[in-house]
Parts: C-alpha cells; structure tokens; sequence
C-alpha cells in the first residue's frame, strides 16, 4: 500500500509519501494504525502531532473518497492523506 501525505500531513509525517507491506484483508485503519507505528521526528513547530491529523483528515483510496475506515485496501492501491484545509 502506498501512502500519500498533503500539506499538515506531510509536515507531521516528515514524508510525502510512504510504502507499507499489510497482510490481504487490511483495511485503511490498519493501513493508520501502521502509518503512527512508524518512528518519526518530533513535527515542526506549529504542526500537530501525525495522530490528530489522522483523525480529522479525508482520505481518498485509488483517488476515490473512502469514509470507511473499515474499507479494504489491496497490495497496489494509493491511499491520499488529506487534512482539513482553511482558508477558502
């Protein structure tokens, strides 16, 4: 599974992107659960810490909206991490 970070995400997880090996039949929150299992730098001032972004952000699966984190995520698929934005 392949895992794309945007704006906060990207800063808190120091990362634009990650790759993660998961059993078949794991859904997006094991997908999360690996994601803050991942040793990371303490985020740049200002950033929230990775889990709460992860709590508030929309995720897209293969460029689709996913509101289940209980939705299966296959080998080959893209994950996009996307926090809430402001400003309009």
């Amino acid at each position: 599974m392949h895992v794309r970070y945007f704006a906060a995400a990207r800063a808190a997880a120091g990362f634009d992107e990650e790759k993660f090996d998961l059993p078949a039949g794991a859904t997006v929150a094991d997908l999360l659960d690996a994601v803050l299992a991942v040793p990371r730098e303490e985020p740049p001032a200002g950033t929230p810490p990775l889990e709460r972004i992860l709590s508030r952000s929309s995720f897209l699966l293969n460029e689709v909206a996913v509101r289940d984190r209980a939705t299966v995520v296959g080998a080959d698929d893209v994950v996009d991490v996307l926090p809430p934005f402001a400003g309009g």
